[in-house]
């Protein structure tokens, strides 16, 4: 069994946070801060018009290391141009807030600042977080300028998301929130910027289902959908379209990821068929059911006419139905959660539901499987191969699930 150990370097991470002139400036404190204590080394620049909202003093404490401004561009204090230097330095770019005016000069490739020239002096990936107003992100030339940018394979981007903006306004051009470009950084991190789901169309199951014996009462258990959560984001972030079916939820719904809520076992299958012949991945991580109960009250049942003996049925096997259906070119991939060995169930229900890759991850083991941040896993596929995923954060685990299928 190979054992996927994550690539060690003594050098970390290196990112540079771009900040525009926009009153979601100050959003970006979040995501300098989330960074450093994730042990990345952070630079930031800040526009001119960057420091009306936020201070230089403010985002070099937080990443613990000066802050950049033109003024520093423009000083002959030090041995290399500082643009070049921080060009050079970067893994990653991110642009936050994107403003109009940086996006038109990104566009046409100018540079008559240290934010652009930075961006020019540089060939790592750049993430792109626009905020504006409604009107002004609506705007025909920012939009043709927005999707030309993003044929250039460095730029990535994060849509905007709508809600009540600055002027009071509700409506599209809100900066995507700090925990989601957080995110999507450590994905860039991690695939340096590479897009090998693109043009895919990845379905995705998420979360428990609940089987009610009347409006108060079911039969659910602990999932609450966070590795189907990790495994859209990292797919997303990859380049693929998206699908996520998932249960009841108390997380956000990636930008760009279309979801869909169900309850019940059957609503998932009914949804999960639906959008089958569209899939080139499918990824049944959902914890569904086995069983409901056989008679459903449509009112609460009275303690005193709950039953002592419970009669049960089973729910449709969702993955097996999926299986069944697939065309040869779709991949379809299973979880099974699992206590003690974990391996022999997970053969079992690889080569009888004929599935195409199997997740097989501990739930008794400490900080692992449900409800937690982090995971653990066996990954097995129908050739035979298994690689062992040490413990690692859910979204890492998702991009080694998509390392593993890509070979």
């Amino acid at each position: 069994m190979a054992d996927l150990q994550p690539q060690t370097s003594d050098r970390k991470s290196r990112v540079i946070i771009a900040v525009g002139g926009g009153i979601a400036a100050y959003k970006v404190c979040e995501v300098v801060s989330s960074l450093f204590k994730s042990g990345v080394e952070v630079r930031v620049i800040l526009t001119r018009s960057a420091q009306e909202f936020i201070t230089p003093l403010t985002l070099a404490t937080l990443s613990r290391h000066r802050a950049y401004t033109d003024d520093d561009f423009w000083q002959p204090t030090y041995s290399r141009p500082l643009h070049i230097e921080l060009g050079e330095w970067a893994d990653l770019l991110v642009i936050a807030p994107l403003t109009a005016n940086t996006l038109a000069k990104l566009t046409y490739g100018m540079a008559d600042n240290l934010l652009t020239n930075t961006v020019l002096a540089s060939k790592c990936p750049v993430l792109l977080a626009p905020a504006m107003n409604t009107d002004m992100w609506e705007q025909l030339t920012v939009q043709r300028n927005w999707q030309q940018l993003l044929t250039d394979q460095r730029y990535h981007g994060i849509g905007t998301a709508s809600g009540l903006l600055a002027c009071d306004r509700i409506g599209a051009g809100r900066m995507a929130e700090p925990p989601e470009i957080f995110t999507y950084i450590q994905s860039l991190l991690h695939t340096q910027g590479q897009r090998d789901l693109a043009g895919k169309q990845v379905l995705i199951s998420a979360g428990g289902t609940r089987e009610y014996l009347d409006p108060v009462r079911f039969i659910g258990n602990p999932a609450t959908g966070k590795m189907g959560l990790a495994l859209a984001q990292a797919a997303l972030h990859r380049g693929a379209k998206v699908t996520l079916v998932h249960g009841i939820a108390n997380w956000d719904v990636p930008l760009g990821v279309q979801a869909i809520p169900v309850i019940s076992a059957e609503e998932m299958q009914q949804v999960m068929v639906e959008y089958l012949p569209n899939a080139d991945m499918i990824i049944m991580s959902a914890a569904v059911a086995d069983v409901k109960p056989r008679d459903y009250s449509t009112e609460k049942l009275p303690k005193r006419s709950l039953p002592q003996s419970l009669p049960l049925e089973p729910v449709p096997d969702i993955v097996a139905q999926l299986a069944q259906l697939k065309q040869p070119h779709q991949y379809l991939i299973g979880f099974a959660a699992q206590t003690g060995d974990i391996i022999t169930p997970a053969q079992e229900k690889l080569y009888s539901k004929k599935l195409d890759a199997i997740v097989a991850n501990p739930i008794d083991q400490p900080d692992s499987g449900f409800a937690s941040d982090n995971n653990q896993a066996i990954f097995l596929d129908n050739k035979g191969q298994q690689v062992k995923i040490p413990p690692c954060s859910k979204l890492k685990m998702a991009h080694y699930l998509f390392d593993f299928l890509a070979k």
